[in-house]
């Protein structure tokens, strides 16, 4: 019966605790390390749950490993990357002719809105008028023709009758442009695009990563017991191999244990009786005693928190000891005073609190000064 109650902890309480961990984690579509981290308030189509996203962002991916952005009215884009404080997306077009979109981008359907936008005059003009005088639109332009766009109407009006009034029209602009400027080319350039709901700033700002409270409430928190970015997407792939590993494992397992109950249930029992009884002295165990730090030796301890840089002083390397993390931006570490070895804050807490010795040189610390007046008394 052993095998079988191994059997039903595992189903009952580990595989969830399995499952329910892979709840929202931080996705990308390649595998490099300047991917777009894909997380709330977006959803990786295929990849994350639907409880892990806002209506209307999603995103996609495609066989190249690109971040795919699809607006209802105008088509696909390609993220460049993703501003969870600022909450901005930066997006191109996959033919590199965004000017060529702008003229009939429409946001309608989205959650998204430009802040910017300024009324354009494009023009057709010959190609001997303008080469090597003005800066054309390359991918509108050919051989012969090239085409033009300016905010200044009284450079409209000078190049006409040599050149032909396309359209005007208002153009979304990731930044204001100054007017009387001449013919522009930035038009090509990434395309800034803004939400407001939800409301994440503050979150971020301060490390954390928002999402849903509950899988039943649309009711917005922000958390910070869960470590972002390419960790997350290397402990995915962990977890997925031991569940390829566990599920196989289990089945056999629960096969030998019926097996097992059957053979045990159909074998004769007999019961023999001793002979003489020998009473037996019990030799008491020595009681293992933990020695680790108290709490106000672990918190005298310097903590830093780590800036952009991910630089972590002292003789340490980008890796955390204990957990084999490598250490994120925002991320708390402490040092311990005599060696300068540092981890992760939550890592070497509870490595303290049961040893009181460094993990990896194995030097013990000096106690605090209340610690040692107690221990002389």
């Amino acid at each position: 019966m052993d095998i079988l109650q191994a059997l039903f902890f595992l189903l009952f309480f580990i595989f969830p605790l399995i499952v329910s961990a892979e709840y929202c984690e931080t996705s990308f579509c390649g595998n490099n390390d300047d991917d777009v981290p894909i997380r709330f308030p977006f959803q990786l189509e295929s990849k994350q749950s639907g409880n892990c996203s806002f209506p209307g962002f999603r995103i996609g991916c495609n066989i190249h490993g690109k971040t795919i952005l699809k607006l209802p009215y105008s088509g696909q884009f390609f993220v460049r990357d993703i501003n969870y404080i600022s909450q901005q997306i930066s997006i191109y077009d996959p033919d590199n002719c965004l000017p060529g979109k702008l003229q009939s981008l429409n946001l309608s359907g989205s959650p998204f809105f430009v802040s910017f936008y300024h009324n354009y005059t494009f023009l057709s003009c010959p190609a001997q008028l303008t080469k090597s005088r003005y800066a054309a639109i390359d991918c509108l332009s050919n051989s012969t023709t090239s085409v033009l766009a300016t905010i200044s109407m009284s450079l409209v009006n000078s190049m006409i009758p040599s050149c032909q009034i396309i359209s005007t029209l208002l153009v979304p602009v990731s930044w204001p442009v100054q007017y009387d400027e001449g013919f522009s080319n930035d038009l090509n350039n990434d395309l800034q695009l803004t939400w407001n709901a939800p409301v994440c700033t503050d979150c971020e700002s301060r490390g954390g990563v928002c999402g849903f409270k509950s899988s039943n409430s649309q009711e917005i928190g922000c958390f910070y017991n869960s470590k972002s970015g390419r960790s997350n997407y290397n402990l995915r792939v962990f977890r997925i191999i031991c569940l390829s590993i566990a599920i196989p494992a289990l089945a056999f397992a629960a096969g030998i244990g019926f097996c097992a109950c059957f053979m045990d249930s159909s074998r004769p029992r007999f019961t023999r009786q001793p002979r003489n009884t020998i009473p037996v002295a019990v030799t008491p165990q020595p009681t293992i005693v933990v020695m680790g730090l108290d709490e106000s030796t672990i918190e005298s301890y310097q903590k830093v928190v780590l800036g952009e840089s991910k630089r972590v002083p002292g003789p340490n390397s980008s890796t955390c000891s204990i957990c084999l993390s490598e250490y994120c931006s925002k991320e708390t570490i402490r040092c311990i005073p005599e060696c300068k070895h540092c981890f992760h804050a939550d890592c070497i807490d509870e490595w303290l609190r049961m040893n009181s010795s460094c993990p990896l040189c194995r030097n013990s610390p000096a106690p605090s000064p209340a610690r040692a007046s107690s221990h002389n008394t």
